[in-house]
């Protein structure tokens, strides 16, 4: 069974769990945010584990469940908890749950994590919503062959993060009187976090978010025409600007202090988004 197929066998599981053959959008829930999808009236939850092929997270904070719901007549899934590049260096596993939701129809995607501060102005606490990105990883989800079907060799990524579905984000903020704030995201492999030095270098090219997860995401996402939006939580100082050591824990900590106005955002913004993009 290749690629394709496993992930039509995983896309049609959801249809059959969910009572629902097709989703118009859907969101990644990032660190400290998984239970977020429970607090929907009327989800579906499907485990990850009851879904062919799908992997399931071994980090604190990320859940292993799917929920489907609905949102102003619209089927959205919500994904609490992923799989990072660090638990086992297999990317196909990192990508497989947003190409799975592309494969049910999810035209727009929301990619949301716990990142670490680097540009100016930018507090713990902090959502900021992610214009562009840079891979520092030194992986891609589309080495090796191919598949037409998914989408093109070359993809451009000139619009990786989508300007219409920011600007969803921008007046979804203003209207809510939330500062709205956007930057560069900087993907390292992890799971250690960055040295200091490495940080200056991120600063130094224009990044202003780090952390260790979403870019592959969102480089499958758009190789299969997906409509892409990240929002990062600044949790922490990163290395060399905090005068702390860096730990999950404070990660976790600041994540579950920020649900209320991160979780207040999602719910307005989530009606937008799952509408049909201008442009993808």
């Amino acid at each position: 069974m290749n690629d394709y197929e496993r992930l039509e066998r995983a896309a049609a599981a959801i249809a059959a769990s969910t009572g629902k053959d097709h989703h118009s959008a859907g969101v990644v829930l990032g660190s400290g945010l998984s239970d977020y999808a429970a607090t929907i009236p009327g989800g579906i939850e499907v485990p990850y584990g009851d879904i062919p092929g799908f992997p399931v997270p071994a980090v604190e904070g990320h859940a292993g469940s799917l929920f489907s719901v609905d949102i102003d007549g619209a089927a959205v899934l919500l994904f609490a908890g992923r799989v990072h590049a660090y638990e086992s260096g297999n990317m196909d596993e990192v990508v497989f749950g947003v190409r799975t939701a592309a494969m049910a129809g999810c035209h727009s995607m929301l990619l949301t994590n716990a990142a670490g501060g680097i540009g100016a102005g930018l507090q713990p606490g902090d959502l900021v919503a992610i214009r562009d990105h840079i891979n520092l990883a030194g992986h891609n989800p589309l080495v090796g062959i191919n598949d037409s079907r998914l989408g093109p060799r070359f993809p451009d990524l000139t619009h990786a993060w989508s300007p219409e579905a920011r600007e969803m984000i921008r007046q979804t903020s203003i209207e809510l009187g939330m500062p709205y704030k956007e930057g560069v995201y900087a993907w390292f492999l992890g799971p250690t976090y960055e040295t200091p030095a490495e940080i200056e270098m991120v600063r130094r090219i224009g990044g202003d978010l780090v952390g260790m997860s979403t870019v592959p995401e969102a480089i499958a996402q758009r190789h299969m025409g997906v409509r892409v939006a990240g929002i990062s939580l600044v949790t922490n100082h990163a290395a060399g600007i905090s005068p702390h050591p860096l730990s999950h824990d404070e990660v976790t900590e600041t994540a579950a202090a920020a649900k209320v106005k991160f979780t207040e955002l999602i719910d307005t913004l989530l009606p937008r988004l799952a509408q049909p993009p201008a442009q993808t």
